[in-house]
């Protein structure tokens, strides 16, 4: 678990429980086998292939820094168990971080324009030059134009009520099973220990593959 105080995370192995075993009886943490694998399932996008066996979803904030370390974690546990995980990532903005909706909806917003992961990425790239910004949001549509998207869609998009409405969704998912730090993490729906290392993600990973 990575708790956040005043900006500064602290790492520990351990993690409160949800429900009893730690397992989550929710739609949106269902394992890859029972949903359809790849696009959007149950509002979020999912990266996977029709050979995922099994599902990682992350709620993140985009300005959390535990979460801009942990994000090339799990770009590389996709790419090393590419076609057996489906990841989804939903929206946990804390209420500490003046930009975490704003970059939350800049993702959505990408998304729109099926370049969701693209933004979602860069967000975390580029973290330390938006999250003390007092105008992150023209930080955002510079990423926008970066990333070849209509600028004046996206500029709609990201103040839409569509957007502001999925987020507030995640949020609330996150607000029903507990979680009050990011990134918190659901492996085919049993909450994670913050793997310490990569090597921690991956055996994990592993050891539900073979179940």
């Amino acid at each position: 678990m990575i708790l956040l105080f005043g900006g500064v995370f602290l790492f520990s192995r351990g993690g409160s429980t949800v429900t009893e075993g730690n397992q989550v009886n929710s739609t949106f943490l269902e394992p890859a086998g029972k949903q359809k694998t790849g696009g959007i399932v149950n509002g979020n996008y999912v990266s996977a292939s029709e050979s995922a066996g099994i599902t990682l979803v992350e709620f993140g904030d985009y300005q959390c820094p535990a979460c801009g370390i942990y994000n090339p974690l799990v770009k590389q546990v996709l790419t090393e168990f590419a076609g057996k995980i489906a990841f989804a990532s939903k929206n946990f903005p804390l209420t500490q971080h003046k930009n975490a909706p704003i970059s939350s909806f800049a993702a959505e917003a990408a998304g729109f324009q099926g370049k969701f992961w693209q933004m979602h990425d860069k967000l975390y790239e580029n973290q330390n030059s938006w999250s003390a910004s007092s105008d992150a949001k023209t930080i955002f549509i510079g990423y926008a134009t970066d990333l070849g998207l209509n600028v004046d869609q996206f500029k709609l998009d990201i103040d839409s009520q569509k957007v502001k409405d999925i987020v507030a969704s995640d949020y609330a998912d996150g607000n029903t099973i507990g979680i009050n730090s990011t990134p918190t993490f659901y492996l085919n729906g049993v909450k994670m220990d913050n793997p310490a290392n990569i090597e921690d993600f991956r055996k994990t990973i592993e050891s539900v593959l073979n179940e």
